[in-house]
């Protein structure tokens, strides 16, 4: 039976609804999945970072959530250094609020290649029987083909670097994806970074460094990777100086002499 122009149009118009409804449904219930799978990722890139995980565990969502239970999560003012208790950490989104203009700011024209800086940063402690133990930042900036995130965490100490993750990152696999080798990540632990002067120091070089007990200050370059190895070198003192955490680690270094 020959059906109308019309009958045509109607019916391909109600396919598409009914395949846009399905498809919005979808999305919809696996949103809440997906966040929550993003954020447990994160979680575990923390713990990576901190030292009390690998990556070449399988860890379930009550294994992160387990190991994770020590760490208190804290949001800081970047320009004053203090912690804000009046903020969630829970809900607070530091990277929507690096893109809004009235809750960020631009740091000038920077090595590291980043445009916005919140206002404030949500940060990571481990306390060890009320002795402060560990400090997880949340680190940013570019790379060769993309923008790099991840975490790096420093020692007690507030200088030596206990160990460094990126989670979310573009660079070419092989070259500069192998930030996220274990190996090359390894090479970060023990070394320190800053100078006398709590200035940030340290740096990803073109070819070998020594070990950290000789070479303190320096880091591996990614082989063919210059570009990305340069990157993290520029992110992480960006982020360790004055326009990042610069003003929340004096207070620190203060409060433990104070203690």
């Amino acid at each position: 039976m020959q059906r109308s122009a019309s009958y045509t149009v109607l019916f391909a118009a109600v396919v598409c609804l009914v395949c846009a409804v399905l498809v919005s449904a979808s999305a919809v219930s696996l949103r809440e999945r997906q966040n929550e799978n993003y954020y447990l990722d994160k979680q575990r890139n923390v713990l990576i970072a901190a030292g009390l995980a690998t990556d070449h565990e399988k860890l379930t969502p009550e294994d992160i959530q387990s190991r994770f239970a020590p760490i208190t999560s804290v949001v800081v003012d970047l320009a004053t250094g203090e912690e804000q208790s009046d903020v969630d950490p829970q809900t607070f989104d530091q990277r929507k609020n690096s893109l809004d203009p009235k809750t960020s700011r631009s740091p000038g024209k920077n090595p590291a290649g980043i445009q916005r800086v919140p206002n404030q940063a949500l940060v990571y402690r481990l306390e060890d029987d009320d002795e402060f133990g560990l400090l997880i930042l949340p680190i940013e900036g570019k790379g060769l083909w993309s923008t790099l995130y991840g975490f790096i965490a420093l020692d007690a100490d507030l200088e030596t670097i206990k160990g460094i993750t990126f989670y979310e990152h573009k660079e070419t696999p092989g070259l500069g994806g192998e930030i996220d080798n274990p190996k090359w990540k390894a090479l970060w632990a023990g070394r320190r970074a800053f100078g006398e002067d709590n200035e940030p120091r340290i740096t990803v070089i073109r070819g070998r460094a020594g070990p950290p007990s000789e070479d303190p200050y320096r880091v591996d370059g990614l082989a063919g990777a210059t570009m990305t190895s340069r990157g993290v070198g520029r992110l992480v003192r960006f982020w360790l100086g004055d326009n990042g955490f610069g003003a929340y680690l004096d207070r620190l270094r203060k409060s433990k002499v104070k203690g």
